[in-house]
């Protein structure tokens, strides 16, 4: 239960996020907004960095990450990486029992010193935040940051005091020397970590969650810090060596060989389950229906059997096509063509399709196309499943054309290819299922062997709240019915 009509005020870093040092978030910012050369900068800017806030000159440090970061970006970059991949870092970070405190109030209010343009989106859209009050940075008459913090907006008690009025905040949340100094005394009640819940409030909000992050982009899988950001430069070179080698052996060499090579350069495949067996004269082909990972799913699932099966594909690029050591057969998203194409190749052999139609990083499954349930009866679904270490292997706002190479580059990456049962006739659309009652049936079946949850949302949720289009022209959009469909689809985070 929300107090009525009371307020509340958070520090962000070292409350709301357990994590109290933003060094790795800027670390993120520098790489997918600037690359490799900003992010290797501001590593060797750490050690002195260290150095100078042991002097007690912790401002004048962070001035000098904001500008190493944002010297130069254009806005609209730095706005795309707090959309697109800055979120997943922030959720994975948040104190949830902090989170739950600071959601028990009507009007919330976020204080934080990382710039506003970074933050503001997640902590508006996924922490229920009515207000955030943050640095804010200087942008020149070409779209770009300067590097420089404005420094004619008042102190952050300042802009509190003006925002509450003649009025106090009911609480504040923050630590005892950051930035919640410049606010405490502005409020009736004051809570420092660790932030412990009543019992009643466990019985009551255990399953209480903020609103969940599905779509994120970006190449690093884990954040960055000082230690993790070395060792991500020491072994690029090695990693593109490594993923030559491997991307060489899997062209070359035949498919029964890949899977034994491959633990041999770090790679490993998992099969779960009995394929069937391979298409014969008397036996139409099988159409395996698969979860989507990454583009190399189908790669994968053509190793796991054995034998090179041809695979239905949207948007990959060119290079991709040209990599791939199995037989593609490009869609054109128009129903009646694709459905003919697909025809014809089920009347050749087994076939693959993802009817997702595109990539999902998270244990979430979108919505299955039906196409593929109205053109066989002979439905096999496969759950494809992976790890990596360092890099993803998917993008919507880069270049797809690297997604091999850098799935290729992990030292260890991992799939797991599960194999379930061809579906009973009566579960099919010969069976009289509706395709969209089929659709809908392997996606469940699905989620619950992998452990995951179905949505609703397609392609065009996806590069809608992570690349501002929809997957295929570009165009200018806002993320907000993505928001409002993640709040409707997940009320039950919020009771």
């Amino acid at each position: 239960m929300k107090s009525s009509a009371s307020q509340v005020i958070s520090e962000l870093e070292g409350t709301l996020l357990m994590n109290p040092d933003p060094f790795s978030y800027f670390m993120l910012v520098a790489f997918e907004a600037s690359g490799l050369i900003r992010f290797t900068l501001l590593l060797l800017f750490w050690p002195v960095a260290r150095s100078l806030e042991i002097l007690g000159m912790s401002d004048l440090v962070f001035d000098i990450i904001v500008f190493v970061v944002l010297a130069g970006t254009r806005v609209s970059e730095v706005e795309a990486v707090a959309r697109a991949v800055l979120p997943k870092f922030f959720m994975d970070d948040v104190d949830m029992e902090a989170w739950r405190v600071f959601d028990g109030y009507e009007k919330k209010v976020v204080v934080t010193r990382i710039p506003t343009i970074m933050v503001e989106r997640f902590v508006k859209e996924h922490l229920g935040a009515d207000e955030v009050i943050g640095s804010e940075i200087v942008v020149n008459r070409f779209g770009c940051a300067t590097g420089f913090l404005k420094r004619d907006v008042g102190s952050f008690g300042d802009s509190l005091s003006k925002f509450l009025g003649d009025h106090r905040a009911q609480l504040g949340m923050g630590r005892c020397n950051g930035v919640s100094d410049s606010f405490l005394s502005l409020c009736k009640e004051v809570r420092h970590r660790p932030f412990t819940a009543t019992q009643d409030d466990r019985d009551t909000k255990q399953h209480h969650r903020p609103i969940p992050v599905i779509f994120h982009d970006g190449r690093l899988v884990n954040r960055p810090t000082p230690l993790g950001a070395l060792v991500i430069l020491l072994w690029i070179p090695i990693g593109l060596c490594l993923a030559m080698i491997r991307i060489i052996l899997g062209l070359t060499l035949p498919m029964y060989a890949v899977s034994y090579i491959a633990a041999i350069f770090g790679g490993k495949i998992v099969v779960k389950g009995k394929p069937p067996p391979p298409a014969s004269a008397t036996n139409s082909g099988v159409l395996f229906v698969c979860t989507h990972r990454t583009l190399m799913d189908p790669v994968i699932l053509s190793y796991a059997l054995n034998r090179r099966i041809p695979a239905v594909t949207y948007s990959i690029s060119r290079l991709s096509e040209i990599l791939s050591p199995i037989p593609t057969v490009r869609l054109t998203r128009i129903r009646h063509v694709d459905a003919q194409r697909i025809k014809k190749e089920l009347e050749k052999g087994d076939l693959i399709v993802c009817p997702e139609g595109t990539t999902c990083r998270e244990p979430f499954l979108l919505r299955f196309s039906a196409l593929f349930a109205e053109l066989t009866d002979r439905i096999v679904p496969v759950g494809m499943n992976y790890k990596v270490g360092f890099f993803h292997a998917t993008t919507a706002r880069g270049c797809k054309a690297l997604d091999p190479i850098f799935f290729f580059m992990n030292p260890r990456p991992v799939y797991e290819v599960t194999f379930l049962n061809q579906l009973p006739l009566e579960a099919t659309y010969s069976g009289g299922r509706s395709p969209h009652d089929v659709a809908n049936y392997v996606q469940r079946l699905l989620a619950a062997t992998l452990g995951f949850e179905c949505t609703t949302f397609t392609r065009k949720d996806k590069y809608r709240v992570l690349a501002g289009n929809d997957g295929t022209v570009s165009y200018a959009s806002s993320s907000g019915g993505y928001i409002k469909r993640v709040i409707s689809t997940f009320k039950t985070f919020k009771h």
